[in-house]
């Protein structure tokens, strides 16, 4: 008896594949609305983890992108977010955007809302600061200049 290898067309074709996607969609319709929220929560975390975990990023999120997300989710405004977080939207939007450093006081509200760690969201941070420092690493003999041995090239005053 000969060994044949099978092909891949024989294992999965379109055939296969619709029929899978329609099983996937008829049991997702059966879904109650607050496991369905469950799974788009889910999706977002994982969303969250892939972008902090995840060493070469083609574009840089901010952590507006991932609230963002989650207000689509449940369908409010960032001012009725900034409302609930007791500040004014502007505010909270200078801390979204980057243009503010997370605080505590704004990570463990973002960690109550979104049911996250409060971790994840001071990681996001942390990740885009990291995408900066790597994009200035090409200037970096510009910084050569602040080297510690500089100090005793420079005649004392």
């Amino acid at each position: 008896m000969e060994n044949k290898e099978i092909e891949i067309t024989e294992i999965w074709n379109d055939e296969k594949s619709n029929s899978l996607k329609d099983f996937i969609v008829s049991q997702s319709q059966k879904q109650s609305k607050e496991r369905k929220l469950k799974n788009d929560l889910l999706a977002i975390q994982y969303q969250i983890e892939d972008y902090i975990e995840t060493e070469t990023t083609s574009e840089r999120l901010r952590v507006l992108d991932f609230v963002k997300l989650y207000l689509k989710t449940f369908n409010v405004t960032q001012k009725r977010l900034a409302h609930l977080f007791e500040m004014k939207d502007s505010n909270l939007h200078k801390y979204l955007i980057g243009e503010r450093k997370l605080n505590a006081n704004i990570v463990l509200k973002l960690s109550s809302f979104s049911h996250l760690s409060p971790e994840y969201w001071l990681r996001i941070e942390v990740k885009n600061e990291l995408l900066e420092i790597t994009k200035e690493k090409e200037r970096y003999a510009d910084y050569s200049k602040y080297d510690y041995r500089n100090l005793f090239l420079v005649a004392e005053d």
